[in-house]
């Protein structure tokens, strides 16, 4: 069973974003039986502004990172700003030892406003997560404002895309994982 976390990059609350990431990891957690849980950022920020050092976290950050480094499937998510991912979700990510995350499989989301913002996720989000050697699945997720009902995903196309990307998941978790973890 891989251990499945979420990391949403939202900084409001409600979220689209959070919300899309809470879809992926259910999903994730029904296909694969495993428990899964987000790490939502703005719940982060007081903490994780300030921080700059990597020998002295808070606890609710440290926390953070060890349910990062203990996860092998991991679905990285943001809204689009001004053609990229959010600064916080940026430095909480900047603030991880890049050996730690080495080897995991990762899904990518994001939200925005118009398919402009779409290609974030193969300029931004996939440079990020090559840089610490995490393996990313094909099917990105883009999903964009209109998809969603007060904050709650309703596309049958997003949710085709989700089931899409968990099934390749699948295949590099079988592929680069601990035989343990998939059987």
């Amino acid at each position: 069973m891989p251990r499945i976390i979420g990391v949403s990059g939202n900084i409001t609350a409600p979220s689209r974003t959070l919300s899309l990431v809470d879809a992926v990891v259910a999903k994730a957690s029904q296909k694969f039986h495993s428990p899964g849980e987000v790490i939502d950022i703005s719940k982060l920020t007081a903490d994780l502004g300030p921080t700059v050092s990597f020998n002295n976290f808070p606890p609710a950050l440290t926390q953070a990172y060890d349910k990062l480094h203990q996860s092998d499937l991991i679905v990285i998510g943001t809204p689009v700003y001004k053609a990229s991912y959010t600064g916080l979700l940026k430095h909480f990510f900047d603030l991880v030892d890049p050996k730690k995350l080495t080897g995991k499989v990762a899904i990518l989301v994001a939200t925005g406003g118009s398919d402009h913002h779409a290609l974030v996720l193969e300029s931004h989000l996939r440079s990020l997560a090559s840089f610490f050697g995490i393996y990313t699945i094909p099917t990105t997720i883009y999903a964009k404002d209109i998809e969603f009902k007060d904050y709650q995903l309703e596309s049958p196309l997003i949710e085709q895309r989700i089931d899409q990307a968990l099934e390749q998941a699948g295949v590099l978790i079988k592929q680069h994982l601990p035989e343990t973890l998939v059987a």
